[in-house]
């Protein structure tokens, strides 16, 4: 069965849906939203589909089956709630929203409606991670205790709406710290969390003053400021582990990503590229697997997680990025945002 989708907002991530959906043998892009709509006009002509500036022209057209929300991290949740109270299922960008009432709202929504709803943690379904889960799934590394997530840009602000709080709802917390917060999450078991102690700076600003460096940057020539620049964070769980998070878009350090975690039978370094440690026979192991890419390949990690996202779509399988994990994900930065600017732990509640 081919599912009719459409991708809402044409941002500089919009680009990876909708190669994603237009190689997929199994999804048809029937249409693009954004409210630039020459943008939108420029993304259909690209893709052989038709263009709007409305988002209900989307939500209203009864043969589109899905949609992907590519829109401004504070309007993921008015968008997404309305798809799916439109009958639409969804995939929402990360992270799936910025308030915990919010995503509260689209718990009830999902509930409610019994339409299915994904967040685009993309990071979960490159193959250095789907390697990693199943040696967990197996106990390989038994029980996981500690990790530790690090994602370093030394200048590295997008500019856009990403520079501006107002419609992102932080930096490189929000931005880059919620995937690889997920990620290692997911793959500590997704426990609880109960408590956050972070610290943010802002320094540096956007350091638009370097020259001789290309950098990522996002669809809007803009270059507002008003987020953090750097966070830290330590986040702890239910069952006693520990999460420790670093990241930025400014920061006088050298670009880093870094994904590990710790068992008691083994562990994992994920990122940069995958290396497992272990122990066999009073000696200490590292393996690393041979598999295509060792590192977070984006275009198979993008292919995967839209297959991923159809096969929801066509009820095989349930949706794993759920509603409720945005939840959780939302408590999480908020507490640890709440703690940055009060200076102490914050206990995270129910």
């Amino acid at each position: 069965m081919t599912t009719r989708v459409a991708v809402i907002g044409l941002g500089s991530i919009a680009g990876e849906h909708l190669s994603a959906y237009q190689q997929n043998p199994n999804a048809e892009l029937v249409a693009v939203c954004d409210i630039d709509l020459e943008r939108a006009k420029a993304r259909a002509d690209e893709y052989g589909t038709r263009a709007t500036g409305n988002v209900e022209e989307i939500l209203s057209d009864a043969e589109i089956d899905a949609v992907s929300v590519c829109v401004p991290n504070t309007v993921h949740a008015p968008i997404a709630e309305a798809a799916l109270r439109a009958g639409k299922d969804v995939l929402v960008e990360k992270p799936m929203t910025i308030t915990v009432s919010e995503a509260e709202t689209l718990v009830r929504a999902v509930e409610e409606t019994g339409q299915a709803l994904q967040v685009g943690y993309v990071r979960r379904y490159a193959p250095n991670a789907l390697v990693t889960k199943r040696f967990l799934d197996a106990g390989e590394f038994g029980d996981i205790y500690s990790a530790r997530a690090t994602l370093l840009r030394t200048a590295g602000n997008p500019g856009g709406w990403f520079g501006d709080v107002e419609l992102s709802g932080g930096g490189p917390l929000i931005d880059l710290g919620v995937h690889i917060i997920d990620l290692c999450w997911y793959l500590m078991g997704m426990p609880k969390a109960v408590s956050a102690s972070g610290a943010t700076f802002a320094p540096l600003g956007a350091r638009d003053n370097i020259q001789n460096l290309t950098r990522y940057k996002a669809a809007s020539a803009a270059r507002p400021n008003t987020v953090e620049d750097y966070a830290t964070a330590q986040i702890r769980f239910e069952n006693g582990a520990v999460l420790d998070v670093d990241t930025s878009f400014s920061l006088h350090a050298r670009n880093e990503i870094s994904v590990r975690i710790h068992g008691d039978k083994g562990g994992a370094e994920i990122e940069p590229e995958l290396l497992m440690v272990t122990e066999r026979h009073d000696t200490l192991l590292h393996i690393q697997p041979q598999i295509d890419s060792l590192g977070f390949d984006f275009k198979v990690g993008f292919a995967n997680q839209i297959d991923h996202f159809l096969k929801i779509v066509r009820r095989e399988i349930p949706a794993d990025a759920t509603a409720e994990q945005g939840l959780e994900m939302a408590r999480i930065l908020t507490a640890i945002y709440e703690s940055a600017k009060s200076g102490s732990e914050v206990k995270i509640t129910r």
